[in-house]
């Protein structure tokens, strides 16, 4: 669906271990109008929940202010995407919750003490509050403040204010369009991260690490998938249209092993209607997170 107007940032830049990438988005915001990647050296970034990410900021810092330039915006607002396995997001169900923010805040924390490896306190918490026919449901990210200011911090440095910042698979999800039950695969070397959308509501999120640093195959997809499918159903007592994915895995390398055993069509979460025609020097399905945080 076209879009007329845009409130967020026009430029997005995701951080991985592998590589850097930066998009800009078209005025009407349907799809890029640019984007570029740029390799970071081995070690210099590793993501993690509780522990330092950033080894080397200057070789990271370079690769950032080199994928932006190229992009090219006069805007300085930036919507900063981060690795999956240095945020934990959590599905919190509650009978109640109150309607004052800063109420819910403190129940919202209370809730995440148990989930988490490091104090709440220590951290920077965002969710977003679903309210449906007498269920509450919130869907929350928390990140570590050392760690996001590691992030952050590399794009003050440059001269950019990295107003919005998002977690891969969440950014990911901003280009699901429809409203029927799918499951969007992200791969990152680090970890895999399995979601269920529909009706416009997060009803399934798993994050899985990765044996060895490597992208699942998809025979050792197969599984979880399936266990996530089952579970789904019997949760919600709907079945899941389509499976989308993105990362570091596509359609290609995946689709007809996981179609074949699961009987669910499986496409690109990244289109070609999305991007130009012009192919990146890295995997198209790499453009998810900068693709869902610009068009969504």
């Amino acid at each position: 669906m076209a879009k007329n107007s845009r409130s967020g940032p026009s430029i997005a830049c995701e951080l991985s271990q592998e590589r850097v990438i930066a998009a800009r988005i078209v005025e009407d915001g349907t799809s890029l109008d640019s984007y570029t990647g740029r390799a970071v050296a081995p070690g210099a970034l590793t993501p993690h929940l509780a522990e330092q990410n950033i080894a080397n900021a200057d070789v990271v810092r370079q690769a950032v202010a080199d994928a932006l330039t190229t992009v090219g915006s006069r805007s300085r607002d930036v919507t900063a995407i981060l690795p999956d396995a240095s945020v934990r997001v959590a599905l919190l169900d509650f009978d109640t919750l109150p309607e004052k923010k800063s109420d819910a805040d403190s129940v919202v924390k209370f809730r995440l003490k148990k989930a988490l490896p490091f104090d709440v306190d220590k951290a920077s918490v965002s969710y977003d509050v679903h309210r449906s026919n007498g269920h509450i449901r919130a869907v929350a990210a928390v990140v570590l403040n050392s760690v996001l200011e590691e992030y952050e911090s590399v794009f003050r440095a440059l001269g950019y204010q990295p107003g919005v910042v998002l977690p891969s698979s969440l950014a990911a999800l901003g280009n699901i369009e429809g409203t029927d039950p799918t499951l969007v695969i992200k791969s990152d070397s680090a970890t895999t991260t399995l979601s269920i959308v529909g009706g416009g509501e997060l009803l399934l999120f798993r994050t899985l690490e990765n044996t060895g640093g490597v992208p699942p195959t998809a025979e050792l997809l197969v599984h979880d998938v399936h266990a996530s499918l089952v579970f789904f159903q019997d949760s919600y007592n709907m079945r899941v249209d389509r499976i989308l994915v993105g990362g570091l895995i596509d359609a290609e390398q995946v689709g007809a092993t996981l179609q074949a055993q699961t009987e669910v069509p499986v496409q690109n979460l990244v289109a070609s209607r999305h991007v130009a025609s012009a192919r990146p020097n890295f995997p198209a399905s790499s453009l998810a997170g900068v693709v869902g945080a610009l068009l969504g």
